[in-house]
């Protein structure tokens, strides 16, 4: 097998070094969010003083910078928060474990709550009351409802009673107000619109609860003694922070909006090409949660979201459902199992939220989905953030719970691989996340091992895949975090007297250009090398993995 080697890192030769300023993407970064800062009313400029370079950053003396300030705080954990996202480590969360999920483990009152829940919805499924604090609030606004129409009865009659004493001699006041009454209470029991009558009618339609009852394939009853059932309560009560009464409401009105909205056969439905391109699931995290990747770019189509989108925002919202429905499919619910879904919001080319409707349906899925999904989600990482979007968030931020806020990452465009890699290995990220997962892949398997390397500031990491047979097909791919580096590949021949054969010619790549992949057949013994150098202020990740094969197997570059 081939083994791998580095050499000694050496330093850039001072006569090698640009008298111009090294390329930073970060301060460009800076220079292109002065030009998107048009969301507040009043521009400022401060002047910053990073690594010998002053870099203009843009202050708003707004209820906005107020918002991104307020964000900003709620997210400062462990370390102090500067303004400078970019450049801020997101550090790995001790919390970012799913939450327990072993009643052996919970404290002595989560215990109790459960105990509690427990025995209410034992109590409500086996008589048949699961749903009946939803009828009688519903009883209460028919009947609120008709003491409203009374009053208001009253008062249209008051009117009519003193006009007629005014225009009509010989008619009491008393009688005026008798044949209004007779009229009025003729007109309720032909519409049946009563308060009485409205209950009477609400008592029609109780059903019988089926003791088979469940949720996402789980049974409710818990004298079935299915260890997957406590799972699901844990879940509401964490939502509720183990409030018994709030969590077991909670359950019941999730119950009533899935049957009213037919969510169990929300899988069978052709949600479109349109709206099921806005997510995808694809693969796991470190913890074994299955990641869903959400692309809000679809939004800003005008053909699609434009002038009909208030047509298909119905459709838009199942289609949220929808991806939801289908992470949950991929859980374990059984004790210790993994619960939760991994969340990448990816936000690049993100139209603004200036259009009503869209804001409007957005926050009806957040809200939707806070409410009836509790603690599905593990983490939820927003990606390619761009500037504004701080602010529009803090405006979401007040009906958002403590718990769902503190699972919330956000990473800016130079930061998503970094970011990602804290919480999903290599093979597991797509490549145009700077990951090495590709659609489809002859090459690799998503299981293959990936090797790391770490190029300083300002150095020149150097790595060798050995190929000491000749005629065998070496197939490599490399990707680095952030990018922003000179490379390039060769094949170095064994034999000193052999020429050095350029693979691929030495060039600047950025972070858009995404993975690298390449391959070369070898004639004779030698190796390949691939250097990288870092002309920026900070080290860099090196992810590389590769193989050999013989050559009828692979074709050669």
């Amino acid at each position: 097998m081939a083994t791998e080697s580095k050499l000694e890192n050496p330093q850039i030769d001072e006569k090698n070094t640009p008298k111009t300023e090294p390329e930073n993407p970060q301060i460009e970064e800076k220079k292109m969010e002065k030009e998107e800062v048009k969301v507040g009313e009043t521009e400022k400029l401060k002047i910053e003083e990073k690594d010998g370079v002053e870099i203009k950053i843009p202050v708003l003396d707004t209820v906005v910078d107020r918002a991104i300030a307020e964000t900003e705080k709620e997210k400062a954990t462990e370390t102090e928060k500067k303004g400078n996202d970019e450049k801020t480590e997101i550090e790995r969360s001790s919390s970012f474990k799913e939450e327990t999920n072993l009643s052996s483990d919970l404290k002595e009152n989560e215990m109790k709550a459960l105990n509690e829940i427990r025995s209410k919805l034992e109590d409500a499924i086996i008589n048949n009351k699961l749903f009946q604090a939803t009828k009688e609030k519903e009883r209460e606004i028919v009947v609120k409802s008709g003491e409203e129409k009374e009053k208001e009865r009253e008062i249209v009659k008051s009117g009519e009673e003193e006009k007629d004493v005014k225009e009509k001699t010989g008619e009491t006041e008393k009688g005026d107000g008798e044949k209004e009454q007779v009229k009025e209470d003729e007109k309720e029991k032909e519409s049946g619109e009563t308060a009485k009558g409205k209950e009477v009618v609400v008592e029609e339609k109780e059903e019988s609860i089926d003791k088979d009852i469940a949720i996402w394939g789980v049974p409710l009853l818990p004298s079935k003694g299915d260890n997957r059932t406590d799972t699901v309560l844990l879940k509401f009560l964490k939502a509720k922070d183990f409030k018994a009464n709030d969590a077991f409401e909670m359950l019941r009105n999730t119950l009533k909006w899935r049957k009213e909205n037919k969510i169990d056969s929300i899988l069978e439905e052709d949600i479109g090409a349109d709206t099921g391109s806005m997510a995808s699931m694809e693969g796991h995290d470190r913890n074994g949660h299955p990641v869903c990747y959400n692309f809000f770019s679809v939004l800003g189509n005008e053909e699609i979201y434009g002038r009909t989108f208030e047509e298909r925002r119905e459709k838009f919202m199942r289609g949220r459902i929808q991806i939801m429905e289908k992470g949950i499919q991929k859980l374990d619910f059984k004790p210790g199992g993994v619960s939760a879904i991994l969340q990448i919001s990816d936000l690049k080319n993100t139209p603004l939220p200036t259009k009503k409707e869209l804001r409007n349906a957005t926050k009806k899925v957040v809200e939707l989905l806070q409410e009836n999904y509790p603690e599905f989600v593990a983490k939820n990482i927003f990606i390619n953030v761009p500037f504004w979007y701080y602010a529009y968030s803090a405006l979401f931020s007040p009906s958002l719970s403590q718990r769902t806020k503190n699972k919330i990452v956000y990473a800016r465009s130079a930061r998503v691989s970094d970011t990602l890699l804290k919480y999903i290995p290599a093979s597991q990220i797509p490549v145009q996340y700077g990951g090495l997962k590709r659609e489809t892949d002859a090459e690799f398997s998503v299981g293959e091992d990936v090797k790391e390397a770490t190029v300083k500031a300002g150095s020149t990491e150097v790595i060798e895949i050995l190929a000491p047979e000749e005629g065998k097909t070496v197939v490599w791919e490399v990707s680095v975090s952030g990018w922003e580096i000179n490379y390039k590949e060769e094949f170095v021949p064994a034999d000193e007297g052999s020429y050095t054969v350029i693979v691929a010619k030495g060039k600047r790549i950025a972070f858009q250009d995404g993975t690298i992949r390449n391959s070369f057949t070898n004639k004779e013994p030698g190796k390949i090398v691939i250097t990288i150098e870092n002309g920026a202020f900070k080290k860099k990740r090196i992810l590389y993995r590769y193989k050999i094969n013989d050559v009828s197997s692979s074709s050669s570059s």
